[in-house]
């Protein structure tokens, strides 16, 4: 009796998948589809991407590997091309290429270079060293403010550039012939504990030289 009991509710759950599936064909066929649909365009935009990524790097290397520099107005529009791609290495590398050739001499547009190479940016400290390099590309062409204005960012955090800011500010201020406030930042990094090594033996070299007994 058992027996025939199980068989039924066997042969009842079997007729009821039969009718769900019945009932609802379109909607799992389209549910289907949809999920084939986002797997292949994630796929294909990954694939997408890498092929770019490849691209990128070898208009790079083409323009970049020339046994000599040369001012050419293609390679450059090229190089900001890259910078504007907002790739996370080859946008930084393009800029700084031509930062070091002077193939841009405009200095907004090498700072909106800047903005669109920080945007580019997810990793936190890879970011504040390219702000860190905006600041030093600036220093000697902007006032106390807008020098502080671009190292807020790293100056109010704990990031391992903030000891190189600040004797990037102390530089600013000895330059400036403002020894006070070049003192105090070059105190701050030596009573830091997250001071990097190097630049606190710098500090406290400046410190003993220009302000000791």
């Amino acid at each position: 009796m058992s027996e025939d009991i199980e068989i039924i509710n066997q042969n009842t759950r079997i007729e009821k998948l039969k009718n769900f599936f019945s009932n609802n064909y379109k909607k799992l066929i389209g549910s289907l589809v949809l999920i084939l649909l986002i797997l292949f365009s994630y796929f294909g935009f990954q694939e997408y991407k890498k092929r770019q990524k490849m691209e990128i790097a070898e208009i790079y290397n083409q323009i970049t590997l020339k046994e000599k520099t040369i001012e050419n107005t293609k390679d450059i529009e090229q190089l900001i091309e890259i910078i504007k791609e907002k790739d996370p290495i080859y946008s930084a590398l393009s800029l700084y290429f031509i930062i070091e050739n002077d193939l841009v001499n405009d200095q907004k547009q090498v700072n909106n270079f800047f903005d669109f190479v920080i945007k580019s940016q997810k990793e936190k400290e890879i970011k504040n060293l390219i702000i860190y390099k905006k600041a030093m590309y600036n220093a000697d062409k902007i006032s106390e403010n807008d020098l502080l204005d671009i190292l807020n960012p790293i100056l109010k955090s704990e990031s391992v550039w903030k000891s190189h800011a600040l004797l990037l500010m102390a530089d600013y201020f000895e330059n400036n012939k403002n020894l006070i406030k070049s003192k105090d930042f070059l105190e701050e990094i030596v009573n830091s504990e997250l001071t990097n090594d190097q630049v606190k033996i710098e500090a406290e070299r400046r410190l003993k030289r220009k302000f000791g007994d």
